[in-house]
């Protein structure tokens, strides 16, 4: 498994070279590794369902238990299909969409083929922190696919959105994931289905967790990030909304959802955001003209729909849920494609200006049909079987139950509305829009359109096949008094029966969808997901824009001050609250020890009062050496010696510095200036007894060696032939960090050296420039350049 995700990263990274030369050869040779993994998965297939899961292990950081763990079951192997299968299709179908040899075909084949590798990663991962990092890298991946070239304002503010929502969202998932992983001791996703945690704790993880499924997978109110998207090409649009980035909040909650079942805090939310999501999505696609985004809506209404069926946390709900994930998949890469050919072919994809497009591509539009009756759920579409089993879900008795079923029959009808209203939009003949012209697509361009509208036919038929699957995945949950099985007919049954009321209603509603759009348009517009997201970032805006103004005043000891109140108010906090005095302190070691700490004790304190630049720098200098008498105290020399190099290297930068600085700190004293020493005293003084205590907290924490430094003492004279350990770890075993803090110290003095020089070349340029005539009249002004030139 970690070996088909980093072919997928590694391949991605020479596809560039390649894409200079052909893009089609990029296009071909990019969807080489997704089909491998697609062939791979399906030899697995077989035992993977029999009940065997096979598991890989590969440490990252194994001394503080850090590793990438993977693993291959129902519900991975169900997902790989999607991301590897539709995968493949489409980097076939952009190298017939986009031109060959543009810019968008050299950026899009690499980095659709490294979105396909993180998604691997996602969906194999049995570890949250493996979860976390490949999501991120969805992210990153979506950004760019989104954004493409940022030449256009709207691509670049639709990719950072889409980027400023999830990676927010993903950041308090990963809180989530540490709070759930803490509670439960171990953070292997397998080991918490099999020892589910509870408590208060959990119940907060789970919530946090929800957040970044929720903004992933645009449920309200983070869904307008999804439409805004659609800026990107088509081929790319349908491989984030089918298979890969948007499933990757729904994959999330279906993968947990045996670790939270039966939690309202992970049922409750699930349910009643994913209904508002489902009804809002519908509603809006119902009324969109542009075809793309009609399924971005679409898409919307279908993420809110699987959200209810995976959170929901029953046998049922489960099977109806990865059934609809795997027809969603398909049939929504089915129209996206569709889309994209009739957009490449015809120039629009705008319902107002097509008309039609059914009698000049008929086989276009029997793919459409195939895939838009899988969506309304038709019969014997495999989205029919899946919609059955979610009607079946909720007819446990309880009226929470049936209000539920009600509200998906509703979504149902939207559904059923937008799928009528989009074949009708694009391929009817209309009698007041003239005959589009559009010439006819390629072979290229058809067969991954056509293969997964096939795929929705074939299993739907063979629904055994999808039963295998999804009841292998929902086995994690009780299945209740009767365990449910997908089926084509069940026979005279109420699901039967509020699916045709749900096809029903959708032809009702498209019948009178311009009554419909009217009294829309009538309602007041109250809540805008756009409009809020763009005031809250106006808002963010104008308080960085405050703050920043605030505090950056062009004063140092301000900043200095702040800094410090900082590390006051945090760590200092918790150290007052949590720390305690280590039982064997002692007052000091070694009678040399008092003098040299009363001396730096000193110094500080006279650096407080001192008037003149020279004076303080020099006491701090006294400060500085008076730590390395202290090390030489305590038995290191080294340490010593490499505190007075950079106490000499500091006071001679200083020096330098100084002669072109004021002689006295404030050239008048004010009650002002003598009022705000007072407070910087007091800071200071706080800053130092929190360092001197934090020092000696932390010094005495650790009880033994830690198993690095047990291994450099054990090393250090049989490896190195260093008596002296710390001679060995910093010449030996950190010779290379040795070189590069000698090496900063060496740029450090090269750029003070270069200041110096520059300064005085700058000074002599002026006294060059200067008339002799000037001189004479003005002789202070003389008397001032003779001095700078024997400077």
């Amino acid at each position: 498994m970690l070996a088909f995700v980093i072919v997928h990263l590694l391949v991605a990274l020479a596809l560039p070279f390649l894409a200079r030369r052909s893009t089609r050869a990029a296009f071909l040779t990019a969807a080489v590794p997704p089909a491998a993994a697609l062939v791979w998965v399906l030899a697995q297939a077989q035992p993977v369902l029999a009940g065997q899961v096979i598991t890989e292990t590969v440490a990252w950081a194994p001394l503080i238990g850090l590793e990438f763990s993977f693993r291959l079951d129902p519900l991975a192997l169900l997902m790989t299909v999607l991301v590897a299968g539709i995968g493949a299709l489409v980097l076939i179908y952009s190298d017939a969409y986009f031109s060959r040899g543009g810019g968008a075909a050299r950026r899009s084949a690499p980095l659709l083929l490294a979105f396909a590798g993180a998604m691997l990663g996602l969906v194999f991962a049995d570890d949250l922190i493996t979860v976390y990092v490949f999501w991120e890298l969805t992210t990153i991946c979506s950004f760019l696919l989104v954004g493409q070239a940022g030449i256009s304002r709207e691509s670049r503010r639709s990719a950072l959105q889409a980027l400023m929502i999830t990676s927010l969202g993903g950041l308090v998932m990963l809180l989530g994931f540490v709070v759930l992983g803490e509670s439960a001791g171990t953070y292997r996703i397998s080991e918490l289905i099999a020892k589910p945690p509870g408590g208060t704790s959990v119940a907060v993880a789970a919530g946090l967790i929800l957040v970044g499924a929720f903004t992933k997978s645009a449920q309200l109110p983070f869904h307008n990030w999804l439409p805004a998207a659609m800026v990107a090409p088509t081929p790319i649009s349908a491989y984030l909304h089918a298979a890969s980035m948007v499933k990757a909040g729904v994959f999330l909650v279906a993968r947990l959802g045996p670790v939270f079942a039966g939690m309202p805090q992970w049922w409750l939310p699930t349910v009643v955001f994913g209904l508002a999501t489902m009804l809002l999505g519908g509603w809006r696609a119902l009324h969109e003209y542009d075809l793309k985004k009609l399924l971005a809506y679409g898409t919307v209404s279908q993420l809110g729909f699987l959200m209810v069926l995976l959170g929901t946390g029953t046998y049922t709900a489960a099977v109806a849920g990865t059934t609809m994930l795997l027809a969603h998949g398909l049939f929504k890469a089915t129209l996206f494609l569709v889309v994209g050919i009739i957009d490449h072919q015809a120039g629009t994809r705008d319902i107002r200006e097509l008309s039609g497009l059914g009698r000049r591509m008929p086989w276009l539009a029997g793919i459409a049909t195939l895939g838009a009756a899988s969506m309304a759920g038709l019969p014997p579409m495999l989205g029919f079987v899946g919609k059955e089993a979610a009607f079946s879900a909720f007819l446990g008795g309880s009226q929470p139950e049936l209000l539920v079923d009600v509200v998906l029959v509703v979504g149902s009808m939207l559904t059923v509305a937008y799928s009528l209203r989009l074949l009708w939009g694009a391929f009817a003949a209309k009698r007041d829009i003239a005959p589009t012209e559009a010439k006819p697509a390629g072979f290229e361009a058809l067969v991954p359109a056509g293969l997964p509208a096939l795929a929705g036919v074939v299993l739907g038929i063979g629904f055994p096949i999808a039963d295998r699957l999804a009841s292998a995945y929902a086995s994690a949950f009780p299945p209740g008094d009767n365990s449910y099985h997908l089926g084509l007919w069940h026979g005279l049954t109420l699901p039967l029966l509020l699916s045709a009321i749900a096809v029903t209603g959708g032809v009702v509603l498209h019948l009178g969808r311009a009554r419909l759009t009217a009294l829309r348009n009538e309602l007041p517009r109250l809540l805008d997901a756009q409009r809020g997201y763009e005031r809250i970032m106006a808002l963010l805006e104008r308080i960085a824009v405050g703050v920043t103004g605030r505090l950056q005043v062009g004063s140092l000891p301000t900043y200095l001050g702040i800094i410090l109140l900082t590390v006051l108010a945090i760590p200092g906090s918790a150290l007052l609250m949590r720390a305690s005095v280590p039982a064997d302190l002692r007052l000091y070691d070694n009678l040399l020890q008092i003098p040299l700490g009363i001396v730096v004790v000193v110094a500080a304190i006279a650096v407080l009062r001192s008037r003149r630049r020279l004076t303080g720098v020099l006491l701090v200098g006294v400060v500085g050496y008076g730590i390395g008498g202290l090390f030489i105290v305590d038995g290191g020399p080294d340490l010593a010696l490499a505190q007075f190099l950079v106490e000499t290297l500091t006071l001679v930068a200083f020096v330098f510095v100084l002669r072109r600085l004021p002689v006295r700190f404030t050239q008048t004293e004010t009650r002002t200036t003598r009022a705000l020493r007072v407070p910087k005293a007091i800071i200071a003084g706080a800053t130092g007894v929190f360092i001197s205590l934090a020092a000696v907290v932390f010094g005495a924490a650790r009880q033994a060696p830690s198993e690095a430094s047990a291994e450099f003492i054990a090393n250090a004279e049989k490896g190195a032939g260093a008596t002296n350990v710390v001679n060995a770890i910093i010449v030996d075993f950190r010779a290379f960090d040795t070189v590069g803090e000698i090496s900063v110290l060496a740029v450090a003095a090269t750029g003070v050296a270069s200041l110096i020089l520059a300064s005085r070349h700058e000074r002599r340029k002026r006294s060059t420039r200067v008339a002799p005539a000037t001189r004479v009249k003005i002789p202070a002004l003389a008397e001032q350049q003779q001095e700078e030139v024997r400077e």
